[in-house]
């Protein structure tokens, strides 16, 4: 699908130079003299190289096509995920380097977004918001203020965020998989 370098948004993934980019940054430019353009900071998918591209605002650039399907993760082994699409039962196998850090927060039948460009899987979206279990945390220091006092502590995946003093070893709380920050006890 074609679309205006105007209309070029960060997390786009767009079809350009036979490869697949995902736009990192993007900045649009009025220069006082000479036409408007954008400026582009994209990641290859497949290579894993950076291209800083300008695009005029009258160019048109070509923005990938993607299926989206619902899957749940099963397992893991050394080098790969996982998941089972629920309505057929088939299994897909995605590589770690692909999932990337989203991989420590998924658990047994979380249901996840797979996102295919020509049948082969790119990217995952998990929920949301999801469940994790305190593993240790720091003892809250009396004296602090509330407001902006918050203290490390290790989830059971391993991941290390920073929660309020009120949160002890052992407490289930919900983080923000998109920030992985800490957002209420349940």
């Amino acid at each position: 699908m074609k679309i205006n370098a105007g209309e070029i948004r960060v997390g786009m993934l767009l079809e350009y130079k036979n490869d697949l980019w995902q736009v990192l940054k993007t900045q649009h430019v009025k220069p006082g003299k000479g036409g408007a353009f954008a400026q582009v900071e994209m990641k290859s998918l497949n290579k894993n190289t950076k291209l800083n591209e300008r695009f005029r605002s009258s160019e048109t650039v070509e923005k990938a096509s993607l299926e989206e399907t619902i899957h749940n993760y099963l397992y893991e082994d050394e080098n790969s995920y996982f998941f089972m699409e629920p309505k057929s039962f088939e299994q897909i196998e995605i590589k770690k380097n692909i999932v990337g850090d989203k991989g420590k927060l998924l658990i047994e039948n979380l249901e996840v977004s797979i996102n295919f460009h020509d049948s082969k899987p790119i990217s995952i979206d998990l929920p949301n918001q999801v469940s994790c279990k305190i593993e240790t945390t720091d003892a809250a220091l009396k004296g602090q203020t509330v407001s902006s006092s918050y203290k490390p502590a290790i989830l059971n995946n391993g991941l290390s965020i920073q929660v309020p003093p009120f949160i002890e070893a052992g407490d289930e709380i919900i983080i923000d998989t998109r920030t992985l920050e800490y957002i209420k006890k349940i």
